[in-house]
């Protein structure tokens, strides 16, 4: 197992993604793109698929309306969708590949995703978090 994260890493290296922290017991890193939009995502290698979870916002008082959105925003993203953490209190850019055949064009493909995402709804995403 510890192969494969060591190839996610090499991966990330490639395509120019900063690993900013480790934890190589977990199998686990955390990236940035800032240029990109991407701060603090978090790449996990959990045996047999690979997580990627950024942070978008805490959710608002009264969400109903966010809630529908982001159901309605996930219908158009590429990979990945925007999720709730288990408390309901935070927005989460997740998605899940399979480690066993990953490549570099897949993880990037993902990552893209997510920098997709948020130069489509980011200001919108704001303006829910206001």
């Amino acid at each position: 197992m510890k192969e494969k994260f060591e190839t996610v890493k090499a991966y990330l290296h490639e395509i120019d993604i900063a690993i900013v922290d480790e934890n190589t017991d977990e199998e686990l890193v955390v990236v940035e793109d800032e240029e990109n939009g991407i701060k603090n995502l978090i790449i996990d290698c959990e045996e047999p698929i690979i997580v990627l979870e950024q942070v978008i916002m805490e959710v608002p008082g009264d969400a109903k309306d966010l809630f529908k959105r982001l159901l309605q925003m996930n219908r158009n993203l590429v990979h990945g969708a925007f999720v709730l953490d288990e408390d309901g209190k935070v927005v989460i850019f997740r998605d899940t590949l399979q480690l066993e055949n990953l490549d570099r064009n897949e993880l990037e493909g993902s990552i893209h995703a997510l920098s997709l995402a948020l130069s489509e709804y980011g200001s919108e995403l704001l303006e829910y978090a206001a």
